[in-house]
């Protein structure tokens, strides 16, 4: 899914036209970006968790030489997948038993 088709779906579901349904997710998202930035972590009940880890410095290979190189320290997003969507995710296959 697309963020385009996030938006018509927002709009749809919301009954709201698809300028305020994008601005709407524009504003979630930047909300989410600045709070993991500052360190916090943003926690959606039943969806999940965004969360920023720190990646240690490690040494690496360069793929075309394979002459050892060091790759630097750097802090990346984690997601961390919420009891209720993890469940969501096999309720088809509960279903068919």
């Amino acid at each position: 899914m697309t963020k385009a088709e996030l938006v018509d779906r927002i709009a749809k579901d919301s009954e709201i036209t698809k300028k305020a349904a994008g601005a709407a997710l524009d504003s979630v998202m930047s909300a989410i970006k600045e709070a993991v930035k500052t360190g916090d972590s943003v926690t959606l009940i039943g969806f999940g968790t965004f969360k920023m880890v720190e990646r240690a410095a490690r040494e690496g290979r360069n793929p075309r030489t394979g002459k050892k190189m060091k790759i630097p320290a750097t802090n990346v997003v984690k997601f961390s997948a919420g009891k209720a969507f993890k469940e969501s995710l096999n309720e088809k296959k509960r279903k068919k038993k």
